[in-house]
């Protein structure tokens, strides 16, 4: 490939075979016969440069615009292949050209991905590059065409050689119309905006590229192959959308999955130039769990929410910037509330018709006069605008469906609760739409019924028009649109049995077709929705075999929207590994994860090496992750992004190899957690011993065994007379009366405390359990025994260290300096115990303290 400076790039290139040609000439082993190949490099010239219009996307106010580079800004998708209804080998695609570097020719690819994901975006990438002689260079002629603009064609007729002059005048002008001698792409983009029959099984077959047809015969005919097989297509669409075409005339399934986390990044950093700016802002979404989703999938938490946000905003700035408005007052002029209820009566009409372009007569049919559109494009600029169609004629249209689809749900609602005036009941429509809802006036039937023809609607046309109409139906959206909307009353069993009958229709039938339900409850603000998928995925009713990647990553991002997202505990799900595996995104944001599946262990380590992961308690405790699984999550605990606070592997028959491999990841990352579970499991005198050397670095360990603890015995040689010891000199008590031991140069004759027979090597490890007030010390053998001077106490002088223990609390002694620990006992009636653990070797000790087999790090003093 031939790319500027270390770019790289993920539209499809299911066309090239080879890259190597650049600057517009043919490549080698091309044949051109008579004129063609005299005028072909000539007319491949200005058609690239009138294709170099892609390189600007406009972001702000449409017409004025502030135009931004494309090439600066984009950043490579995510993109999987596959997702078809047969089987699935999807896996993530980062260059999609070497996708199609193979044996078997690609003649058609489908590219599938939810509203706003960058689909329009990847195929002007794609064309711009072949325009600016940066890529794709093999292909002759590329051509692309939008859904859209074709359906104001579906009532003319043309063969496929005029309606590539049309649209492509540079080529009418060559005379060039024997494509077959060329390598030829044609892009369709935005297949769910289609409203061409595309009936491939009654039309007929057309071979002759210069017979002229009907537009949906010439598609049809076109995509099957029966029209100028030589040529490739790229089609894109809405997922709902992509059965309209049978899955024999697609050769490869591609899905954008939107960015990933580094993907993000790049693209805030390309957005805004100013990289403390842009530090700022990507540092700010990673704090919001919500920001972080949707920059992954352009959809927000309530769509309805989002859109109604929108409107409002596009309100208020025109009547502040061209009424003369303040910015304090309501959005809602009378001038305002007109206009939306003209665009949104024009949406819904337009709507019913399948058109997305609009004329003249569509205007005047909805009561807008030519002038009226003129002004509302002008200032409705994110809303609506006029264009300049095929022959140069004004056309009108909404900048998006998405925003057709939301103002033509505002309006039936409006209409339905305003007026009483059902729209979509047979009388108020003679369309397509009549037959769809047949719809009683009453609320209950108006929003069942309408639920139900749009799952029969078979292209997924309804399918965001539904989610608004449900979403106009929350109270809080409508006092959003106060002014503008009547709020209704509110009825909390009506809102009930409405959330009812839509989670009775998602276990009646299952399917891609019911995610969007899913969607609706979000819309509903139903808060049972996780546990409502939970029970799916328990119950099996959802599973990879039943669902598409696609629908999958709906149901992710549903879950990830939940407000209520904390806990991830694999049991509520028990759901197939691969099903789990597509839940990796749930655990990467949720704060604490119970796990019980050793399959997940590599996906984990990933989740625990990401950047934007909020997992910071992880319970896998009680399976058989054994000392492989181990391994696998070391891998990501390792990672300095993780930020593992607590880690819980107990009774997971761990080994000594995994101990080896938890210590080395603790080692490697400063971040490791702070307290680890390693109870209930077999990690012999070796894996112990390892583990004892990151008890300094460690808050709290669960469980040491004590049969690596070492054996101490009480000296009763040093003891002070006022101590009394058990006959196994394994404990000490004070008393009143002065003992008769006999004299002996060790003992202490002023301070009560004794020391014990063993020396300390190595790494050592023991437990004391103490009631009352005691001081648990570490000392040199040569501390001084005989007087009252600091150097014969423990933990006033630098030969010792001692920790006070009492019902007020801990205190560390050293050098005749106190550190006070605030951190009460337990019970009087229940024995506190104290552990202590020295490395020699490292020159470290450490005081825990010993409560439910736990241990809580108190203090560590190097020596």
């Amino acid at each position: 490939r031939s790319h500027s400076a270390g770019e790289e790039q993920a539209a499809p290139s299911a066309m090239s075979q080879s890259e190597d040609a650049k600057g517009g000439t043919q490549p080698s082993g091309s044949t051109l016969c008579g004129d063609h190949e005299a005028l072909a490099p000539v007319c491949q010239r200005k058609l690239k440069s009138n294709l170099e219009k892609f390189q600007c996307v406009f972001e702000g106010i449409a017409k004025a615009g502030n135009p931004t580079f494309l090439n600066q800004i984009y950043t490579e998708l995510y993109i999987t292949e596959g997702g078809t209804t047969d089987v699935n080998d999807e896996h993530e695609v980062r260059q999609i050209e070497t996708l199609y570097r193979r044996d078997e020719p690609i003649r058609t690819v489908m590219t599938k991905g939810v509203a706003g994901i960058g689909k329009k975006v990847l195929t002007q990438k794609f064309t711009l590059e072949w325009a600016e002689d940066k890529a794709h260079q093999d292909i002759h002629f590329m051509f692309p065409f939008t859904f859209r603009e074709l359906n104001v064609l579906r009532d003319k007729k043309y063969s496929l050689v005029e309606l590539v002059h049309d649209f492509f005048a540079e080529i009418k002008e060559a005379g060039i119309c024997r494509f077959e001698e060329f390598q030829v792409v044609f892009i369709f983009d935005g297949l769910d905006e289609c409203r061409l029959p595309l009936d491939f099984h009654n039309n007929t077959t057309l071979t002759d590229i210069t017979e002229p047809t009907s537009v949906d015969v010439l598609l049809t005919n076109l995509i099957r192959g029966n029209l100028l097989p030589s040529a490739h297509l790229w089609i894109t669409t809405r997922p709902a959308a992509a059965n309209q075409i049978p899955p024999e005339c697609v050769d490869m399934m591609t899905e954008v999955r939107g960015f990933t986390d580094p993907q993000k990044e790049e693209y805030f950093r390309k957005r805004f130039r100013d990289k403390e700016q842009a530090g700022r802002i990507i540092s700010h979404i990673k704090t919001s769990r919500s920001l972080h989703i949707m920059c992954h999938i352009p959809l927000p938490r309530t769509l309805t929410e989002m859109y109604i946000h929108f409107l409002v905003v596009q309100s208020k700035l025109k009547y502040v910037k061209y009424d003369g408005g303040a910015a304090t007052d309501p959005p809602w002029s009378p001038e305002s509330r007109k206009m939306v209820e003209s665009l949104g009566k024009l949406a819904f009409e337009q709507l019913q018709k399948g058109n997305l372009i609009f004329y003249e007569s569509d205007l005047t049919e909805c009561g807008i006069d030519i002038r009226a559109a003129s002004v509302y494009s002008g200032v409705f600029t994110q809303i609506f605008r006029e264009e300049r169609g095929l022959y140069q004629d004004k056309v009108f249209c909404f900048v998006h469906l998405s925003v057709q689809e939301f103002l033509a749900a505002l309006h039936v609602h409006l209409s339905f609760t305003n007026s009483g005036v059902n729209l979509l009941s047979e009388e108020h429509s003679t369309s397509q739409w009549s037959i769809v809802f047949r719809i009683k006036t009453k609320s209950t039937f108006f929003y069942q019924n309408a639920l139900n023809q749009a799952l029969q609607s078979p292209n997924g046309h309804l399918d965001l028009f539904i989610r608004f109409l449900l979403g106009f139906s929350v109270q809080s959206n409508q006092k959003l649109l106060q002014g503008l909307l009547k709020q209704t009353r509110r009825n909390t069993k009506v809102s009930q049995r409405r959330i009812k009958n839509i989670k009775d229709i998602i276990r009646e039938n299952p399917s891609d077709r019911t995610i969007n339900l899913f969607h609706c409850l979000n819309e509903l603000n139903d808060r049972s929705l996780e546990e409502e998928i939970q029970w799916h995925l328990r119950s099996g009713n959802i599973s990879t075999e039943k669902l598409s990647p696609g629908s999958w990553a709906a149901l992710v991002f549903i879950l990830l929207s939940s407000e209520d997202l904390d806990v991830f505990d694999l049991k509520k799900y028990s759901a197939s590994e691969e099903a789990l595996l597509r839940l990796v995104p749930v655990v990467k944001a949720s704060n604490k994860a119970v796990l019980v599946d050793k399959t997940l262990c590599e996906a984990l380590a990933s989740v625990l090496s990401s950047q934007s992961s909020s997992l910071r308690e992880l319970d896998s405790s009680n399976n058989d992750l054994q000392d492989c699984g181990v391994v696998q999550l070391s891998s990501g605990l390792r990672s300095l992004n993780c930020r593992l606070e607590s880690l819980s592997l107990s009774g997971c028959q761990v080994t000594e190899e995994g101990c080896a491999a938890l210590v080395s990841a603790l080692r490697s990352n400063p971040s490791h957690p702070r307290e680890l579970d390693l109870s209930y499991n077999h990690a012999g005198n070796s894996g112990v011993n390892q583990l004892t050397m990151c008890l300094m670095w460690l808050c709290t360990l669960y469980l040491l065994s004590p049969s690596v603890a070492c054996e101490l015995a009480l000296d009763p040689d040093t003891a002070y007379r006022k101590l009394t010891l058990s006959g196994d000199n394994k404990s000490v008590a004070t008393v009143r009366e002065y003992q008769q031991y006999p004299d002996h140069p060790e003992r202490f004759d002023y301070f009560c405390q004794l020391l014990c027979t063993n020396g300390l090597t190595g790494r050592c490890y023991w437990e004391v359990e103490w009631r009352g007030a005691v001081h648990i010390a570490v000392t040199y053998r040569g501390i001084q025994r005989k007087g009252n001077s600091a150097n014969c106490r423990f933990g006033m002088n630098g030969q010792s260290w001692s920790l006070c223990c009492s019902a007020g609390g801990y205190s560390v002694w050293q050098n005749d300096r106190v550190t006070d620990l605030p951190l009460h006992s337990s019970s009087s009636s229940v024995p506190d115990r104290v552990a202590v653990y020295v490395d020699c070797p490292a020159g470290t000790l450490s005081f825990y303290r010993v409560y439910s087999d736990t241990l809580i790090h108190l203090q560590c003093n190097i020596y």
